[in-house]
């Protein structure tokens, strides 16, 4: 059943603050995108108040249409040679020492964009050497090589999103799959056991409790370290309906579980995003793995 009107603790503030300007002041002047703007992020003032933000390489355009995104689709653009040193450069300037990076999807390029992602790590190893880089990745088709590529960057974390449950993957492009997602996760740990990697649902789907439990214990033995949990909700213009808001406590007992199930760090809220408030905890964990 549909709902209507957000609770509570969905409601967030307003954009404001010093640091939120100079984030967007910096965006605009260096041609640079991001995940915030692109899918409506509910946590931007927040994060971008804080200093916080979360780059998006190779293009607004998404080559996958997945009915709760709000990512433009369409015909990509070429990847820019520039990009790199441009992310490099912001993170200087706002002296980040969490980066985070994602992309759209690139089914069209022949490594997926990934030598774009080693090109930006590599950038901003170089001006900002003690910042930590946690990436965000697309499913890479489960390439090995492609995948391989991104390994060898060392980013301090390596994300991909397996979005919801195995019965609900219909709301994903049908080129993505809960089976390739877990195979990108579990390449990953294959190339480098060393590597901490982190995954991400959404809930209010339509999901059953029954169903996530079974979906993180599927991520643990595909090797993911971390897990983001969060609310779905409708970005403007999206095509996917809220079919629940999901209370707090039920977050709470889902962290519980997983903790239990031995994930190194679980964040679970109805606010919580895949890229969202990168943590000393985190760094301190991704040290011991």
């Amino acid at each position: 059943m549909l709902v209507r009107g957000k609770p509570e603790w969905l409601k967030v503030r307003a954009p404001t603050g010093e640091h939120f300007a100079e984030v967007r002041e910096l965006t605009r002047r260096r041609d640079l995108k991001t995940i915030c703007d692109s899918s409506h992020c509910p946590n931007i003032s927040d994060c971008w108040s804080r200093g916080h933000v979360t780059f998006l390489i190779l293009g607004r355009r998404c080559t996958r249409r997945c009915a709760f995104c709000a990512v433009e689709q369409g015909p990509p653009e070429p990847p820019d040679p520039e990009e790199p040193e441009r992310i490099a450069a912001a993170v200087s300037e706002l002296g980040l020492r969490n980066v985070v990076i994602t992309s759209v999807t690139r089914d069209d390029l022949p490594d997926q964009g990934a030598g774009q992602y080693r090109a930006v790590v590599e950038a901003v190893r170089a001006t900002s050497p003690d910042a930590r880089i946690e990436l965000l990745v697309p499913d890479m088709g489960s390439s090995t090589q492609d995948i391989g590529t991104i390994v060898k960057a060392r980013p301090d974390v390596l994300g991909h999103n397996i979005e919801t449950v195995r019965r609900l993957q219909t709301v994903r492009d049908r080129r993505s799959s809960y089976e390739i997602s877990l195979g990108t996760l579990r390449t990953i740990k294959r190339l480098d056991p060393s590597m901490v990697t982190k995954s991400s649902l959404m809930l209010g789907l339509g999901e059953l409790y029954q169903e996530v439990v079974e979906a993180l214990w599927d991520l643990r033995a595909a090797g993911t370290d971390l897990v983001a949990i969060g609310q779905y909700l409708r970005p403007r213009n999206g095509r996917l309906e809220v079919q629940e808001y999901v209370p707090p406590e039920t977050f709470r007992r889902l962290a519980e579980e997983a903790q239990d199930m031995g994930f190194l760090h679980v964040a679970s809220a109805p606010l919580i995003r895949s890229s969202y408030s990168p943590d000393e905890r985190v760094s301190k964990e991704a040290d011991t793995c």
